[in-house]
């Protein structure tokens, strides 16, 4: 390549559009994507018999009480999405609160976590897909063979415009709080008030010393929330959207699992709801009861919305950690070229290539190494993952509370001071119950939780370190670390 074409590459680069497509995504495109990314259905019946095992019948207090401390979070981080817009949500924040050396750090620790649960939900989908063709259709084709066409059929989601992926996750999530919901009343229809009981949210059951794990459930069933922000450069009238979106999204989930949990405990009463949970078939404890009140119709319609959910998770997972590479590439972070948006779509279409292709190797090492994508894909990834983004919450709530303790600007006390001061006690207690409880994330014990969790630690520690470099080697781009927020939106076009 001779010197005129590297000048013509530079050139085309540096002019590459790097705003995403404003005004092109309401309040109800963000809630879809929060609440796919929640994927309500695979919590329900995937994690939540888990957590009567781990917890009791505490559960759906455990969900409220999670709930609860997500809302306090979200007047904190609605207020500073306010006066920060930018796709990388946590990473801004932290730099406006806390400073630009501490938002590298959070930059990398967020990109890692994000691509990570994003990257062990293909496990998932794969796993679950092989399953539910071999039991309803006979079909037997390799879990990678559904994970590898999942990032396909994502990946062309991906790269066009976000409204396409926003009606997708919107249909499918409808239909699985949907069968989630019939499931409901009909349990309620059939016992009426045989086993209704309040000892679901007595704080004795709830908050019970060995009800950890029931906690890394239940806060990890919120885990996305905070991407409402990241969609604020997209979205409609920001300054509305994205808080409407952010309550609508977590005071839904929260009441929705709080209500679909304590359903089960309405059907099956305390004592019995113990006896299954304790069983070695408490996994299909809501397929049984969707078997018993609905028919075998709704067992199948679970079985096959189960793989739609995860589709759907994936999928909004995708879209948030490419929103954080296209963030950390228009700030020099990351590479130029993935700080770039098509012309056409308005879509960071580089970045969320790159996470395709990127999530394709542990797929396929999984593979090679005879792994398991659920238990090695899935878990390892998910575990660290998890950690990574309650820690960035937790960061978050200390830089609103340093953005705002001077100035409130115009916002009152209750939702700049208070309630992240609140939501950060929650989320300390929450993190700390995850790391002790630690082993329920990844099914391993021993050394090698700390050799999974460790290397994120350090990426954060190297980010940092990169960042205080950068200020007396390259100020220009150390100036730019968390800056995003000056591009100007490109205005939607009427189609």
């Amino acid at each position: 390549m001779d010197r005129t074409e590297l000048v013509a590459r530079a050139v085309s680069v540096k002019e590459a559009p790097t705003a995403l497509k404003g005004g092109s995504l309401g309040v109800f495109d963000i809630v879809f994507f929060v609440i796919a990314a929640a994927a309500p259905l695979a919590v329900v019946a995937g994690a939540a018999p888990l957590a009567f095992r781990l917890g009791g019948v505490g559960a759906p207090g455990a969900y409220l009480f999670s709930g609860l401390v997500y809302i306090l979070c979200a007047a904190g981080l609605t207020a500073f999405a306010s006066h920060v817009r930018n796709a990388g949500a946590f990473y801004a924040f932290v730099g406006s609160g806390l400073g630009r050396p501490p938002a590298a750090g959070a930059a990398i620790i967020a990109l890692v976590s994000y691509a990570l649960i994003c990257f062990g939900f293909y496990g998932f989908f794969g796993y679950y897909a092989a399953s539910s063709m071999r039991e309803l259709f006979g079909i037997e084709l390799h879990w990678s063979v559904y994970a590898l066409f999942a990032i396909a059929i994502i990946a062309v989601l991906g790269y066009r415009q976000i409204t396409v992926g926003a009606r997708i996750l919107g249909v499918l999530m409808v239909a699985e709080v949907a069968i989630l919901a019939i499931l409901a009343i009909a349990v309620l229809a059939t016992e009426g008030t045989t086993h209704f009981s309040v000892e679901p949210f007595a704080p004795n059951r709830v908050f019970d010393l060995t009800s950890g794990g029931m906690f890394v459930l239940a806060l990890g069933a919120f885990l996305g929330f905070e991407s409402t922000a990241i969609y604020s450069e997209e979205a409609k009238n920001p300054k509305r959207t994205i808080p409407r979106a952010t309550y609508i999204a977590v005071g839904f989930l929260a009441l929705f699992y709080a209500f679909v949990t304590w359903v089960a405990v309405a059907a099956l009463g305390v004592d019995g709801l113990t006896e299954v949970s304790l069983s070695d078939t408490f996994q299909g404890m809501y397929f049984m009861l969707a078997d018993s009140y609905l028919g075998p119709w709704a067992t199948i319609a679970m079985n096959v919305l189960m793989v739609t959910s995860l589709f759907a998770a994936t999928l909004a997972f995708h879209n948030a950690t490419s929103r954080y590479l296209f963030a950390l590439g228009r700030d020099r972070i990351a590479p130029r070229r993935f700080g770039a948006t098509h012309p056409r779509f308005g879509s960071p279409h580089r970045a969320s290539l790159a996470v395709s292709v990127g999530a394709i190797v542990p797929v396929l090492i999984t593979v090679v190494l005879s792994g398991d994508p659920y238990l090695h894909l899935l878990l390892w990834t998910n575990g660290v993952g998890i950690v990574g983004i309650v820690f960035l919450q937790l960061l978050c709530m200390v830089a609103v509370l340093r953005y705002f303790w001077k100035d409130r600007r115009g916002h009152g006390a209750f939702r700049v001071v208070i309630a992240p001061a609140l939501g950060a006690i929650g989320l300390t207690i929450g993190l700390w119950l995850m790391l002790v409880n630690f082993e329920l994330l990844t099914g391993i014990q021993g050394w090698m939780n700390g050799a999974l969790v460790g290397p994120l630690l350090i990426l954060g520690i190297a980010g940092v370190v990169w960042a205080i470099r950068a200020k007396k080697r390259d100020p220009g781009t150390y100036g730019g670390i968390g800056q995003g927020t000056r591009t100007i939106t490109v205005p939607s076009e009427d189609n």
